[in-house]
């Protein structure tokens, strides 16, 4: 999993052909509830990128999913927005890893 350390998302999608985004705030309780489970899934599911983002900090990258609530997970495919749930549930955050690594 990668942690963005500046507003690079959009480059970074260009890059890499699958990827999972998970946008979030330090003062967001949900986020740090689902941090560890998005790592989790990152050990666990292979051919995709785990990127985490500070929605906060990195407004220009948070507008490549039209993130308006937190946690905000998106999946990119080819640099194109392809999916996005705004959840605490693992169940979700999985459905949507899974769909993205079908493809």
């Amino acid at each position: 999993m990668i942690e963005l350390k500046d507003d690079s998302l959009q480059q970074f999608i260009a890059d890499e052909k699958n990827v999972v985004v998970q946008f979030s705030a330090g003062w967001c309780g949900n986020c740090r509830i689902m941090k560890p489970k998005f790592k989790k899934l990152a050990t666990e599911t292979e051919g995709l990128k785990f990127v985490l983002v500070d929605a906060e900090k990195f407004p220009e990258s948070r507008k490549m999913a039209s993130v308006d609530n937190l946690p905000t997970f998106a999946t990119f495919k080819d640099g194109k927005l392809v999916n996005q749930v705004q959840t605490n549930k693992f169940e979700l955050l999985k459905g949507l890893v899974d769909e993205v690594a079908s493809n």
